[in-house]
This record gives structure tokens, sequence and C-alpha cells, in this order.
């Protein structure tokens, strides 16, 4: 089996290529969607989050607000790297279970983590190949903008503070540029794919 990172700035199509791959037969996992679940009540990090950072970010459904507690930790590096340091672990946990499992059921398999700070965080070192996805920094406000409660100058605070692009591609065995049309993407991620297939697990 062979285990791949796929990564990208905010808004820069990671989640299309994803979804792209998972047609294509490999497994894509995304680690929000983990780290979510490691949140929730029940969840590994939840009890000590809310240790870490006070009752104040329990909305009144009784679960953690994901939007108070990401204003609480923006632009405040050292409460980041607290939060990153209770929900990574349980989260990198998860992964090894599913691509473990995965690997079983299909040893000649392609199992994709989508995350976006696979790069910064060191986490790429675990994977066999790294994608990088990317488009112009215009694009990235643009798209980001779409999504619901979106404000343009939290947006462009968050891009400010991501490593830049032209960095991350020294780190990248394959580029996918969102930039062009989404058949085009798709071509390219069917490249890679391909690319993918070619190599021994």
């Amino acid at each position: 089996m062979l285990k791949v990172g796929l990564t990208g700035g905010l808004a820069s199509g990671k989640s299309f290529v994803g979804d792209a791959l998972a047609s294509l037969g490999c497994l894509v996992v995304q680690a929000d969607e983990l780290g979510h679940e490691a949140l929730n009540p029940g969840g590994e990090a939840h009890d000590a989050v809310i240790r870490e950072f006070g009752a104040q970010i329990v909305g009144e459904s009784g679960e953690i607000d994901r939007r108070r507690l990401a204003e609480m930790v923006f632009n405040r590096p050292e409460k980041l790297a607290r939060l990153n340091a209770l929900v990574h672990p349980p989260v990198v946990r998860r992964e090894e279970e599913m691509a473990a499992e995965f690997g079983r059921r299909k040893p000649d398999g392609i199992f994709v983590v989508e995350a976006a700070i696979l790069i910064e965080t060191g986490s790429y070192k675990r994977f066999d190949r790294l994608i990088l996805v990317v488009c112009s920094e215009e694009q990235q406000v643009e798209r980001a903008m779409r999504r619901e409660g979106a404000v343009e100058a939290v947006v462009r605070a968050r891009l400010s503070r991501q490593m830049p692009i032209e960095d991350k591609r020294k780190f990248a065995h394959f580029v996918i540029d969102t930039s062009g049309t989404k058949e085009n993407t798709l071509r390219q991620t069917e490249a890679v794919y391909e690319a993918l297939r070619r190599i021994e697990p």
C-alpha cells in the first residue's frame, strides 16, 4: 500500500482533488474531519481542550464551538501550538489505524490523507509521496469568500501566515495547479494517479 499526503493552502482546491482521487479508487481521509471527531463529546481531545481553553468554548448545545475556539487561537502561535498538541496525536493515531486496516484489505491500494499543514507540522515525512495543490492567492481569496461567514480580512490574515507556496514546492513529489478549469484539474489529477499506480508500494 502506498501512503500519500495531499496538501495545499487555504481554499486551494484540496478537497476537489481529494474527491477526484477517491473516485479513481483511492481511500481519501480528511484530517479536518478526524480533528472534528476528536473534539466532539467523547472524542479523545474533547476534555483536554476544554480544560486548556476554558468553558467559554462550549456552545449552548454542549459541544465545543469550533469557530469560537479558532478565534481564541487566531494570531496566537503559542495557543495554536497547544491546541495542535492536543488534537494532532489522536488524529494521527486514527489515520494510522485506518491506513493499516485499508492496507490489509487492499495491499496494492493508495491511501491518501488530505490536510492543510502536513509540511508545517513535519507530518509529510509519514508519507511515501506528497501532492501539493496550488492556485493564485487571489483565487484562494475568491474561493474562500464563497464559504459561509467568510470575512476577507480574516481570510487574507490566514493566508499571510501560511507557508509560501514556493517553499512548499520543495517538498512535493507532484504539483496540481487548480487555477484553470475543473476539467484541467481532473486531467492533472488522473495523470498523478497513474504515476502513483506505477510506484511499487
